[in-house]
């Protein structure tokens, strides 16, 4: 069974802070498609300041784990 809801007790937020925190999501997303990865084309990370996804940021770490590795073991 449903509770029903308590009309009585004040909002735990604002209804103003609500409107700025949801003003201030739609301004991010607007940035964030902005930019695109330089490999795919997709939207970029929002934490690469180097222009890539999080695929292709991934990827680039992989490899550069996988050529450390394989510079170690030719030594």
């Amino acid at each position: 069974m449903k509770r029903k809801p308590n009309r009585d007790v004040a909002p735990v937020v604002p209804d103003e802070f609500l409107e700025q925190a949801l003003a201030a999501t739609e301004t991010d997303k607007c940035a964030a498609q902005a930019a695109k990865c330089v490999v795919c084309g997709s939207d970029t990370a929002p934490t690469s300041n180097e222009g890539l996804c999080w695929v292709c940021r991934r990827l680039k770490i992989s490899a550069w784990r996988d050529n450390d590795f394989q510079m170690g073991a030719q030594e």
